[in-house]
């Protein structure tokens, strides 16, 4: 691709003046290329962009003495390196718009149409560039997610007058982005992990020779893993500073031994890729150190797209559940330090397609302490009629009861032939008592959605000691319940940590109305930057990657111009 020097392309504007006359403004701003009309996204801007150039009585914005203005310039160059904030330059034709601004510097008949044109494609091409920052390119919908977040509506006249007369292009587009500490921290990530897919020999390591190679046993790729694990920061060199330096990492290793800092590098790696952090290299770590730095990058790009999808700034402390890292993040502000977040494990929906967690955003409601259950139908055809019907004992072993009507105060029914049969055609309902093996545990966390979807405790304690945790038939079970109810309630000064223990050792539930309702947020992230600097990556477990991946594939490239 030519370059232009963009000096001397404000040499030649020079020696190129003619004037614009309306009726040039007014063919561009009929010129369907121009407008890009053809997009599927164009009706962000199909009468936005005319009312601007309307509201100038036509006047250029980019052009002054038919020349690109220095505010057009820092525009251009900034669609041309979108990647930068996670985005595709092709979508913004920042190159193409560079060459059609060189060719406006030969002096020829056409020159205030082409300007004209030229001047129209540049609002169009920052008004789309505006629009993805602030709300993302696709719309998750078309990603499967019920996650409808209201985005302040984009003024796209007085967006683009700001781009155009300000001094500081960068600082205006910033502004459109998320207001996240961790947005901003996973762009930050960008930049390393693009100059680390710059060196794709680092993921290159020769095969495991055993199914796991453990602690203290050799590996013949053991230098090239060295190398690998100073690069991603994972190992330390001699120096301290985690830089890949090949005549420190020489002088410091035992050769193809899986030494003590060889392990705890790899150790450091499977704890940021939500592995088990034991040391060895079994099929799945080794899967991961050898997946290209490339895919890396993508997974940032995915994550910060989906980051778009959330609010720009938190007007509420929310709650947050990330499904692939198996983590729930409680705000105390709507700050988004590490410090002021509680963090706590947490059980998703297993892969299978009908037992998925959702993505969506909901709001918290109220909190039920000791709560029934009320078994889904769903559960109750596949799971336990059969039990049910095999061995009518099973009913009381596991303390459920055969319910007439809705609500706690519904009536309790006998076990007989004649009610199971009715429990079977749905005329009764199936729920079990509150207590140790109570399958909500001690809590449930109401946010009503179309999902039938909650935050509730487990009697399964012991499935939280597993790294990958999608194990429920598509609600959350939270780790540590208590602690939980007391972050949901910390603002209610009749609901202290006492009173909440006492709650949990009543017999029957006690439902609690939330005086303010708390925004819960169900995101499928899988890169995170953290603030020591980490970036921790983690599996697709539902295959929604692989999804935005091909409707981003599938976006119409705003390669082409008004002139071809």
């Amino acid at each position: 691709m030519r370059l232009i020097c963009l000096f001397c392309l404000l040499s030649a504007f020079a020696t190129a003046a003619r004037a614009i006359t309306d009726a040039d403004m007014a063919a561009a701003l009929q010129d369907r290329a121009a407008l890009a009309l053809d997009l599927p996204d164009a009706a962000r801007w199909r009468t936005q962009v005319p009312a601007l150039y309307a509201a100038r009585s036509d006047a250029p914005l980019w052009l002054k003495d038919d020349a690109p203005t220095p505010a057009a310039l820092a525009l251009l160059s900034e669609l041309r390196a979108a990647e930068v904030r996670g985005l595709d330059s092709a979508d913004y034709a920042g190159n193409r718009l560079l060459l059609a601004a060189g060719e406006l510097a030969h002096q020829d008949a056409s020159l205030p149409l082409r300007a004209a044109r030229f001047d129209v494609e540049l609002s169009v091409r920052a008004a789309r560039f505006m629009t993805d920052l602030h709300a993302g390119r696709i719309d998750p919908r078309r990603a499967g997610h019920d996650l409808d977040v209201p985005h302040a509506a984009l003024d796209l006249p007085s967006a683009l007058n700001a781009l155009a007369n300000t001094g500081d292009t960068r600082a205006v587009l910033d502004d459109f982005e998320p207001a996240l500490r961790h947005y901003d921290l996973l762009r930050r990530s960008l930049h390393q992990y693009r100059e680390l897919a710059a060196q794709p020999e680092l993921n290159v390591l020769p095969p495991l020779r055993a199914r796991s190679i453990k602690p203290g046993e050799r590996y013949g790729g053991a230098p090239a893993l060295r190398q690998l694990l100073l690069a991603t920061h994972d190992m330390a060199s001699a120096d301290g500073t985690g830089l890949a330096i090949p005549a420190l990492a020489s002088a410091t290793d035992s050769g193809d031994l899986l030494d003590d800092s060889l392990v705890a590098g790899i150790q450091g790696f499977q704890r940021r890729h939500g592995l088990t952090p034991d040391g060895s290299l079994g099929a799945r770590t080794f899967a991961e150190l050898t997946t290209p730095f490339a895919h890396r990058v993508k997974q940032i790009e995915w994550s910060l797209e989906r980051a778009r999808w959330l609010p720009p700034r938190l007007a509420t402390p929310p709650i947050l559940v990330n499904i692939p890292q198996f983590k729930l993040f409680g705000f105390y502000s709507t700050e988004d330090r590490e410090d002021a977040i509680l963090q706590m494990n947490v059980i998703v929906g297993k892969t299978f397609q009908n037992t998925n967690t959702p993505v969506f955003a909901a709001d918290m409601r109220f909190v039920v302490l000791r709560p029934y259950w009320d078994v889904p139908p769903s559960i109750l055809a596949r799971e336990l009629l059969p039990k049910i019907h095999a061995n009518p004992g099973y009913l009381t072993r596991n303390h459920f009861e055969l319910v007439l009507g809705q609500g706690d105060d519904g009536k309790v029914l006998a076990a007989t032939p004649d009610n199971i049969a009715a429990l079977a055609r749905g005329a009764l309902r199936l729920r079990q008592q509150p207590g140790a093996d109570n399958s909500l545990g001690l809590a449930k966390f109401m946010f009503p959605n179309s999902h039938n979807v909650y935050l509730h405790g487990t009697p399964a304690q012991s499935l939280f000691g597993e790294t990958r945790r999608a194990f429920s038939h598509g609600c959350i079970r939270i780790e540590d319940p208590r602690a939980f109810a007391a972050f949901v309630l910390r603002d209610d000064p009749s609901w202290n940590r006492e009173r909440i223990d006492k709650a949990l050792l009543l017999a029957s539930p006690t439902r609690i109305n939330l005086a303010k309702s708390v925004r819960v947020f169900i995101i499928y992230a899988t890169a995170l930057a953290t603030e020591s600097g980490r970036t921790l990556f983690f599996e697709d477990i539902y295959g929604h990657d692989r999804k935005l991946e091909a409707l981003l594939a599938a976006r119409t490239p705003m390669t082409q111009s008004a002139h071809e």
